[in-house]
């Protein structure tokens, strides 16, 4: 079986809640950037050791969060030595609005995969009005009010959220042979 990771910020735990159903989905362990935009050695560690990396941030102001950014900027370091060349990659983000922009953010994850050298992994879903109701092909998007707490994601977007979780350990597992 592929070994997984889960590598997220999440500003006010919806995002976590994302990224909890895609870990789930995964059997991955989750790695939290914290609000510094920090990881420890041992978060480092699990995302070297890592076949897969799925990658998850809210969409705010149509990208990424800042901290999100702090540690893709780190990982250069990563680029330096190709560490996660030919990895599989994947994403998910939340925000507010049905589009939100949210596509920018996952766009932002695919150019941070390829920079890296890995294998993106995109949703095979197909918008059934509950499974993938947002329609979004190159990875999971979620959306709930501004003023809703992570509880009220529409349950759909948590089933996608584990049915891509599955789908990318399944191609990593797949390519690891």
């Amino acid at each position: 079986m592929a070994k997984v990771a889960v590598v997220f910020h999440s500003g006010y735990g919806h995002t976590q809640r994302v990224a909890e159903f895609v870990a789930k989905g995964a059997d991955a362990d989750l790695v939290t950037i914290d609000a510094n935009g920090d990881l420890t050695a041992d978060q480092w560690a699990t995302l070297d050791a890592a076949d897969a990396i799925i990658m998850g941030s809210p969409t705010y102001m149509g990208m990424a969060s800042w901290q999100f950014k702090k540690f893709a900027d780190a990982t250069s370091k990563k680029w330096f030595t190709s560490a996660w060349k030919d990895k599989v990659a994947g994403g998910f983000t939340c925000s507010a609005s049905p589009s939100g922009d949210k596509l920018s953010t996952l766009q932002y994850f695919i150019t941070l995969a390829m920079q890296q050298g890995m294998i993106w992994v995109g949703q095979p879903a197909l918008n059934d009005g509950t499974i993938n109701r947002l329609g979004s092909n190159s990875g999971v998007m979620a959306q709930v009010g501004p003023q809703d707490p992570a509880s009220a994601i529409p349950q759909g977007d948590l089933d996608t959220a584990a049915a891509y979780g599955r789908r990318v350990a399944e191609v990593a597992g797949k390519l690891r042979g």
